[in-house]
């Protein structure tokens, strides 16, 4: 059979469709190396992939937190403010992100900043995609973005149940466009804090990981003046005594923080900037234990704290713990071994718990704890960088802090001071009885004298 095979016609044919066959996989292959891509211009496609990966998954985990912010919040608040502070977190969080695009950005970003910012109120325009930028453009402002709405939720917190609708709304433009984005500037926007002048009279650049100063504590400073403009809430402070006012729903408030606890991945992780080498996936994942151990700190240091100080656990102590621990680390999370970031958590935690009693001493009203939480542990997160990391001083740490309470303090006072003799801050006494669900925006609390 294979001798009468051979000559055969069929043969021939097989032949002839073998060779054809060969050449069709030859020759597009010949074509296709001329451009073939180099092992250089894969791995910057790969890298740029995973750099904006990285600034998306984070920038939508921050978003969520917003989520956190409002169900926290509505959760420390009485029944009859729950409705407003749900729309004052979905209202603040959409001006934000108008305003970053209108100019906090711009201002952040923007050029050469000096002390106030880069200015540039054309809005923000998207960039052609470039595979050398490292990531899409769209990505990176999505993730500034989200950075930026968190400062304005840390404000909202500690005004509520006592602050109109439209002046919290007015000020939350200025923080979001010109506040937020000056600071950001400073450090992350190539500015004064980052310069060699400031590195060579401190000692170093000024070194904020993720935002513990820049976002935290410039929401705290803007907190802290507005609770002192604003006053406390009726009742809260009597003939010298503290009178606790107890939240409406903890359910929803543990679960705010457990959602913040999530979001504060991509806070911390996506702040690696990059994700196209084994080098930053092996530094984001630090990241992530160091961020999670820092919030565990926080909450068993709470937990204990206010057993031994007070022979019952506080469960609102316990959340605000963890966001303590969280806030502390964010400065730093990728230099510290996991010890440290328990230290630092700890630390964090038990200064937030010390702040809370001192703050009803001077009859400071912080509906949520944002003051303690945001603000204190925000200030310890950046002055204990250093013990960490070897590049960053304790001046450069201290200088950063200092400038970032006496420019938000100053400017937000103007604001929150201009809009009391104008427009005014503070609802009546009659509505803030009734509440702002009904006054403010028409939504009965039933019965009206619940959580009074």
């Amino acid at each position: 059979m294979k001798q009468e095979w051979k000559g055969t016609p069929m043969r021939k044919f097989a032949k002839i469709l073998s060779g054809a066959s060969a050449l069709a996989v030859i020759v597009p292959s010949m074509a296709l190396a001329q451009d073939a891509p180099t092992l250089e211009s894969l791995a910057a496609n790969d890298a740029f992939v995973f750099n904006t990966l990285l600034f998306l998954i984070g920038g939508f985990l921050v978003m969520w937190m917003a989520a956190g912010f409002a169900m926290l919040e509505a959760g420390f608040v009485r029944t009859k403010n729950v409705s407003m502070q749900c729309l004052k977190n979905i209202s603040l969080y959409s001006v934000a992100g108008l305003m970053f695009w209108i100019v906090g950005y711009n201002l952040m970003y923007g050029g050469t900043p000096n002390f106030f910012g880069a200015w540039d109120f054309t809005g923000y325009e998207f960039a052609a995609e470039d595979v050398d930028t490292g990531y899409a453009s769209y990505s990176d402002w999505f993730f500034q973005m989200v950075f930026c709405a968190t400062t304005a939720s840390i404000v909202s917190g500690t005004v509520a149940e006592r602050i109109k609708f439209w002046p919290f709304i007015i000020f939350v433009v200025f923080l979001t466009g010109i506040i937020y984005p000056i600071v950001g500037s400073w450090e992350w926007g190539g500015g004064f804090l980052n310069s060699e002048g400031f590195a060579n009279t401190f000692g170093a650049e000024f070194s904020d990981f993720a935002g513990s100063t820049l976002v935290h504590s410039t929401g705290g400073w803007a907190a802290l003046i507005g609770a002192l403009v604003l006053g406390a809430r009726k009742g809260k402070y009597v003939d010298g005594k503290v009178h606790p006012i107890p939240g409406s729903n903890m359910p929803l408030a543990t679960l705010g923080v457990f959602i913040l606890w999530l979001g504060w991945f991509g806070f911390n992780g996506a702040s690696q900037l990059a994700m196209g080498t084994i080098a930053d996936a092996d530094s984001i994942a630090k990241i992530f234990v160091n961020t999670n151990m820092a919030a565990v700190a926080g909450v068993i240091v709470a937990v204990v704290y206010t057993q031994l100080r007070y022979g019952k656990i506080d469960l609102t102590m316990a959340l605000n713990g963890a966001l303590a621990g969280l806030v502390a680390i964010t400065a730093e999370p990728l230099t510290p071994s996991v010890p440290f970031a328990l230290m630092i958590g700890g630390i964090g935690s038990l200064l937030a718990c010390l702040t809370v009693p001192l703050l009803d001493k001077f009859k400071i009203d912080d509906v949520v704890g944002a003051i303690p939480v945001h603000l204190v542990a925000g200030i310890f997160g950046t002055l204990i960088v250093p013990l960490t990391n070897g590049d960053a001083s304790f001046m450069a740490q201290l200088m950063g802090v200092l400038a970032t309470a006496v420019f938000v303090s100053v400017v937000s006072g103007i604001i929150w001071f201009a809009l009391k003799m104008t427009i005014g801050l503070r609802v009546s006494e009659e509505d803030e009885y009734v509440g702002l669900d009904q006054a403010e925006i028409g939504v009965p609390s039933y019965p009206e004298f619940v959580n009074s």
